[in-house]
């Protein structure tokens, strides 16, 4: 639940507009939009097909494979060449 206080001296539009970001943060207006529309189960099942697995997500970019940054000083893309 979310819950929102007033602060000394503070208008209700900036209160407002707190709630709102709240919200967001939240998810709770995405999670609104999704469901006030209906959605089939087969359209369902193909979009959480097409979300990647929450395990690749936060594996983190190691190793000397090109494109990948390392960590660690002059690690990077490397300077741009200059063309005229």
């Amino acid at each position: 639940m979310i819950k929102v206080k007033q602060r000394e001296n503070e208008p209700v539009g900036v209160m407002i507009k707190r709630f709102k970001k709240l919200c967001e943060k939240e998810g709770l207006t995405k999670d609104i939009k999704r469901c006030s529309v209906y959605e089939k189960p087969s359209e369902k099942k193909r979009r959480l097909k097409r979300r990647p697995p929450l395990s690749t997500l936060k594996k983190p970019l190691t190793g000397n494979a090109p494109g990948e940054w390392g960590s660690g000083p002059g690690a990077g893309p490397g300077p741009r060449p200059w063309t005229r």
